[in-house]
């Protein structure tokens, strides 16, 4: 059975092999893809995922909390270093993520507020092919609209399904790709099997 068409090169295959799909419960590492994933915003996810060691080293391993106290001088820095995306808009963005990151988890954990939007288990998506993989969705319209209203920057939809679809919120693995049923999906052999039984009519019992 072949992977997600997506993953043809490293460290794409890795990621796709290793993480991609994989439910993520880590308030620092879901902090961590909000901001990989905003990054990605016009560009592809390769290019981030090249870069995604400089990240962690250029913004101090993702801990909201030095991140939030970044100032003129850290600005600086970041938009001389090569080794992450050099956009100001972006980079401004990451700062100022960090603050009602801080200001959520006064309320509850990051990864409970994240996961309430599919009530706290993953979406088991069928996809047979990329062009039926959505974008977006409500859930993801529903996130983005509650992050924007609390000030984080680069929360699109569209940002927030990819978001979704990283940490597992939804298995969009290919039913083809190995992955989906080792994330939880139905195989496609079980799922024809399923399908077949709704569709045939019930037989009358012989000893009736």
């Amino acid at each position: 059975m072949p992977r997600c068409p997506w993953a043809t090169t490293e460290p794409a295959i890795a990621y796709h092999d290793e993480e991609w799909g994989v439910p993520v419960h880590d308030d620092r590492m879901l902090f961590e893809f909000l901001i990989l994933e905003g990054a990605q915003a016009g560009l592809s996810w390769i290019t981030i995922l090249k870069k995604r060691e400089n990240y962690r080293k250029s913004f101090d391993g993702f801990r909201a909390e030095k991140i939030a106290r970044y100032g003129a001088r850290e600005v600086k820095r970041l938009l001389s270093d090569a080794g992450i995306v050099r956009n100001r808009l972006k980079i401004a963005a990451t700062i100022e993520n960090a603050k009602p990151f801080l200001l959520l988890r006064e309320e509850t954990t990051f990864d409970a507020y994240l996961w309430s939007f599919v009530g706290g288990k993953p979406i088991q998506n069928r996809w047979r092919n990329m062009a039926e993989v959505p974008a977006r969705t409500a859930e993801s319209d529903a996130m983005s609209r509650d992050l924007l209203r609390r000030g984080f920057k680069f929360v699109g939809s569209t940002i927030c399904y990819a978001l979704m679809q990283a940490i597992g919120m939804v298995n969009d693995h290919l039913v083809t790709c190995p992955r989906h049923v080792e994330l939880g999906g139905v195989h496609r052999a079980s799922e024809e099997i399923l399908t077949k039984r709704v569709r045939e009519p019930r037989r009358a019992n012989p000893s009736s």
